[in-house]
């Protein structure tokens, strides 16, 4: 999250008469994250996020702010959008498409221990089993074609063992796209991006998991490898904890046991979730927006996962 859209209160007044839940008390930029316009809104009845949408359409939207009333419904600590008095919940502001979520209770974790990993494992599960039955579609938007259609903006900025390293492994994940076991795996809709900072702990209780933005249908395995590369791994060589990999599978497999396809697949999908987001941070950082607070994560963290995943496999 950033800001990239500067709302005064008075705008924030107005769009307030539009719904019901109370009067602008105070409104806080949110400086984390890269993608969108965060504010903290605080009501006379309660605090919640305003979110202004700066890459997804009000076409796109519908299938982000749904999967979140859809989960939520469920009993699944996720965001609620509010509605207006016509019941919409995609709203606009400043000519942009905007939600405005409940604000959810806890702190993000720095360093997570095995049971909070087993917190989101257990989470993540529960999630994917929740949507099997959410009846919209949306592509991953940063899926394989997105990587396809970005390595070579980003080649420029590359040393020579990055690109190679970057062309090997964007070969390798088109070649497994065709293997019998890939197309065998289940998926659905899944959030896709559900690192450490986009989920919330109030003591030892998983609180809430936020920021959906990224959310499309793909793999279930490649959801869980996306959070294993962010909660597993220590951040500084990128290797796998042993302890905390054990805690969130074991805790996800209780609610969803993999299936054998996915047990085969288990690594080359932790090394495609490590580039995605390896792509998406060396783009980010080498071809910037302007934005108020915008901090750009560092891509070099993410070379070092792929290359442990390359050359320390995790199998099941």
């Amino acid at each position: 999250m950033a800001v990239f859209t500067e709302v005064s209160e008075q705008q924030a007044t107005e769009m307030l008469n539009r719904l019901s839940i109370g009067e602008l008390v105070s409104l806080q930029g949110i400086h984390s994250g890269i993608e969108n316009t965060n504010y903290f809104l605080t009501t006379d009845q309660g605090e919640y996020v305003l979110t202004l949408f700066e890459r997804l359409t009000h076409a796109q939207l519908p299938f982000y702010l749904y999967l979140m009333k859809h989960l939520a419904c469920r009993g699944l600590a996720v965001p609620d959008p509010q509605s207006n008095h016509q019941g919409d919940i995609l709203l606009t502001l400043l000519g942009k498409p905007a939600a405005v979520v409940n604000r959810l209770a806890g702190a993000c974790l720095v360093q997570p221990a095995p049971v909070n990993c087993a917190a989101m494992g257990k989470t993540l599960a529960q999630m994917h089993l929740a949507a099997k039955d959410y009846d919209r579609h949306q592509i991953n938007l940063r899926g394989l074609s997105w990587w396809n259609n970005t390595v070579p903006q980003i080649m420029p900025f590359l040393s020579a063992d990055q690109s190679m390293l970057l062309t090997h492994e964007l070969a390798f994940q088109n070649h497994v796209t065709t293997l019998s076991a890939y197309t065998s795996m289940p998926g659905g809709a899944v959030h896709a991006d559900a690192f450490r900072n986009n989920v919330l702990f109030d003591g030892d209780v998983l609180s809430g998991v936020f920021d959906f933005y990224f959310a499309g249908v793909d793999l279930w395995l490649f959801d869980l490898g996306v959070c294993i590369n962010d909660w597993c791994v220590d951040p500084d060589t990128g290797v796998m904890d042993s302890l905390r990999l054990d805690g969130m599978l074991q805790a996800y497999q209780q609610v969803r046991p993999l299936s054998a396809a996915e047990r085969a697949m288990f690594n080359p999908m932790l090394r495609a979730a490590a580039l995605r987001f390896w792509i998406s941070r060396l783009w980010d950082f080498h071809l910037p927006r302007e934005a108020n607070l915008l901090q750009p994560h560092d891509p070099a963290h993410f070379e070092r996962v792929l290359t442990q995943r390359l050359y320390d496999p995790v199998t099941l």
